[in-house]
């Protein structure tokens, strides 16, 4: 799939239903949450409405993002699943971010922001994993930390140590995430745990179509 089907397919998916009385065309309205979540930042995207005409604020195009509530398909099957966990910056503090990937379709599946490392959260990131796809029958890669490893067993799920090859599918999504928090500010400024974990919803909605 070429990148522009792709994104006009993202487009065609994203729902306005929380819209009542927008003088916004909802065509840009949609191009603008695109747009955003594919990499340009606030500033830019406004500077796109310009051009057709439409003036907006930053904060404006924010909202629409959480607003439209944008969340990863569900139910998938994957032969195998890539986890890791990265640290985050919010604001001034450190949060912990897990993802899972398909390795073969680079595909997120489910990603949790958490302001500790632990088996218990570990474990839980797991259980949500299993109620959104099909992965008891996956093999799954860990590198070796701790939570992970210990959250498969008390899953019983297949897992091996892989520190490259089809790890590196999580890693592209931690590069990613984090290029475009160094574009923004470094961190998530100026937001609340649960705004980040939406955004990162929305992210993982984009990046599954664009892919």
């Amino acid at each position: 799939m070429s990148e522009n089907a792709g994104l006009s397919g993202c487009i065609d998916r994203i729902e306005l239903g929380f819209v009542e009385r927008e003088a916004t065309p909802r065509l840009l309205m949609k191009l603008s949450i695109q747009l955003h979540l594919a990499g340009l930042s606030l500033s830019n995207t406004v500077s796109i409405l310009e051009i057709f005409g439409v003036e907006r604020a930053r904060s404006t195009v924010h909202n629409w993002v959480h607003k439209a509530d944008l969340q990863p398909e569900e139910g998938r099957s994957p032969d195998h699943v890539a986890v890791d966990e990265t640290v985050i910056r919010l604001n001034d503090e450190q949060y912990w971010l897990y993802a899972a990937v398909d390795p073969e379709t680079n595909e997120l599946l489910h990603t949790k922001l958490e302001p500790t490392r632990t088996n218990v959260i570990a474990y839980s990131f797991f259980r949500e994993l299993r109620e959104k796809h099909d992965v008891d029958d996956a093999v799954f890669l860990v590198d070796g930390a701790t939570p992970l490893n210990d959250a498969c067993r008390r899953h019983g799920l297949d897992f091996r140590y892989e520190r490259h090859g089809n790890r590196n599918s999580v890693e592209r999504v931690f590069r990613e995430v984090k290029r475009r928090t160094t574009s923004f500010s470094n961190c998530f400024s100026n937001a609340e745990a649960e705004t980040a974990n939406e955004w990162l919803r929305s992210f993982a909605f984009a990046w599954n179509q664009l892919i």
